[in-house]
């Protein structure tokens, strides 16, 4: 049984290094281990955070054609980058530089957590201004009028009136906090 559990999750793990197809690999041993660390590098466009080289997406197939492409064309890593960059952008990158054009993908999710920080933390300063008490308890009048209330609408709907344990419910749905 662990044997088959241990195979099982070889197999999922070994997925993403099938998305790279025999037939686009370079016969030349260095090219293609050149072209296997650019597709690491390289983003794919349709699966967000996942390289070419993991991704099946038919959009990572044809950038891993191109970048194959240029290797076999003579170019240097730095172009083969230039290329994609040119074609896709900096988001290509998965490590994209840092400048102008790449700030909303360097500081978009830090900027965003702060304001959700500052947001919360101005709302519970707000509560506590407030000062938000717990509700009165129900007054006689009000506890005899829920009273009547309750009745009638056991009444109406006998099936609404017993618990969960056979006895009668008057707690309009609310559940203990003891959980019981």
């Amino acid at each position: 049984m662990r044997r088959a559990l241990a195979i099982l999750l070889l197999a999922l793990f070994a997925l993403p290094a099938l998305a790279v197809e025999p037939s686009e690999m370079l016969a030349d041993p260095a090219l293609e281990a050149r072209a296997r660390e650019i597709g690491q590098a390289l983003r794919c466009v349709v699966c967000q955070n996942q390289s070419i080289d993991d991704s099946q997406a038919e959009v990572a197939h044809d950038m891993r054609r191109a970048v194959r492409e240029r290797l076999v064309a003579g170019d240097s890593n730095d172009q083969v980058f230039a290329y994609m960059v040119q074609r896709y952008g900096d988001y290509v990158l998965l490590k994209p530089p840092f400048k102008a054009r790449t700030l909303v993908l360097w500081l978009g999710a830090p900027v965003l957590l702060l304001v959700a920080g500052v947001a919360l933390l101005l709302a519970a300063r707000r509560r506590r201004r407030l000062g938000l008490a717990a509700p009165q308890p129900l007054s006689d009048e009000e506890r005899r009028r829920l009273d009547e209330l309750l009745a009638a609408d056991e009444r109406c709907h006998p099936e609404r009136s017993e618990g969960p344990l056979g006895q009668r419910d008057r707690s309009l749905g609310l559940r203990p906090r003891d959980g019981s």
